[in-house]
C-alpha cells in the first residue's frame, strides 16, 4: 500500500471512508451505470471475463464498504446460467468511488481474470470493438430523432412512432402523420451514405460498400413505393439542424391537411 494509502486508512480508523469513494448516487439509469463501468476499465472491450469454451461475459466491478474494518473492498461480478458469480479482487484505497473502479479493474486485469474477447470466426467486424459498436447502434429514438419529435410536438402535432405507414410494406418510418399520409425518415449519415458527411471504411471497404449501397437503393425503392400509395416521403438526415427540419415537417404536413 502506498503511503498516501496506509494515511487514508489510518484516517479511515476513526471514521468511515466518504461515500463517494464507493457508493454510486441513487436513480442513475443502466446506461449511465454501463458508461461508468466502461470508463473504469478502459473500454467496454475491455470488459469481458471467460466463462467456458468460446463463452463470454459482461463483467462489472463492485465496491463494498467493510463498515468493521472500513476498508473498501472490490469484487469482479458476472452473469452467467442464471447465477451472479463473484471474485474477490482486494482492497482499494482511493478517495472517489471512479479512481476505486479502475483499480479495481487494475486488479481483475493484473489476475488476467479480464480481457478483450476473440471475434467470431463468422463475424465480418474487423474488431470486437466495431462488433460492439454496431450491436449497440440504435435502430430508433436516436438523439436526432428525439429531438426532431419533441420540437414537432411542441409546434402542436401529433403523430406515430416507428410505425409501418404501409401495414403489408416492411418499412417502417420514424415519424408517421397517418390521416395526411406524411411519413418522415430521419437518416444516419454513416448508414444511409449521406454525401456531405458519409467517409468510406478503410478496413473491409468492400463490404461497406455494397452495405451503404443496398441501404441507398433500399431507401429509393421505399420512397417510390410510398409515393406510389399516395405518401409524401420526408427524408431528414442527423446531421440538419432540428428546428429548421422540424420547420420543414410542420410545413409539409399543413399542406397535406
Amino acid at each position: 500500500m502506498t503511503d498516501a494509502g496506509k494515511a487514508r486508512q489510518s484516517g479511515w480508523k476513526e471514521q468511515a471512508p466518504p461515500a463517494r469513494a464507493w457508493k454510486g448516487r441513487a436513480g442513475r439509469s443502466k446506461e449511465a451505470l454501463a458508461a461508468e463501468q466502461d470508463r473504469a476499465a478502459g473500454g467496454r472491450s475491455m470488459r469481458y471475463v471467460r466463462v467456458g469454451e468460446g463463452s463470454y461475459a459482461l463483467a462489472s466491478v463492485e465496491l463494498k464498504l467493510l463498515p468493521r474494518t472500513r476498508r473498501i473492498r472490490a469484487y469482479l461480478r458476472w452473469s452467467e446460467k442464471g447465477r451472479s458469480p463473484a471474485r474477490y479482487l482486494g482492497s482499494v484505497e482511493h478517495d472517489t468511488r471512479g479512481a476505486n473502479l479502475a483499480a479495481g479493474w487494475d486488479l481483475a486485469k493484473g489476475k488476467g481474470l479480464v480481457g478483450t474477447r476473440p471475434v467470431p470466426e463468422d463475424s465480418w467486424a474487423v474488431s470486437d470493438a466495431v462488433r460492439s459498436v454496431m450491436r449497440a447502434n440504435r435502430g430508433k429514438d436516436t438523439k436526432p430523432e428525439l429531438r426532431l419529435r419533441s420540437l414537432i410536438h411542441a409546434a402542436g402535432l401529433r403523430y406515430r412512432v416507428s410505425t409501418r405507414p404501409l401495414p403489408e410494406l416492411r418499412r417502417t418510418a420514424d415519424l408517421v402523420f397517418t390521416k395526411v399520409r406524411v411519413a418522415v425518415f430521419v437518416d444516419g449519415c454513416f448508414w444511409h451514405g449521406c454525401p456531405e458527411h458519409f467517409r468510406p471504411a478503410r478496413k473491409n471497404a468492400e463490404f461497406w460498400t455494397a452495405k451503404i449501397a443496398a441501404n441507398q437503393a433500399r431507401d429509393e425503392e421505399t420512397d417510390r413505393l410510398l409515393s406510389e400509395a399516395g405518401w409524401r416521403v420526408v427524408r431528414v438526415w442527423e446531421h440538419e439542424d432540428p428546428a429548421e427540419a422540424a420547420r420543414r415537417v410542420v410545413e409539409i404536413v399543413h399542406t397535406q391537411a
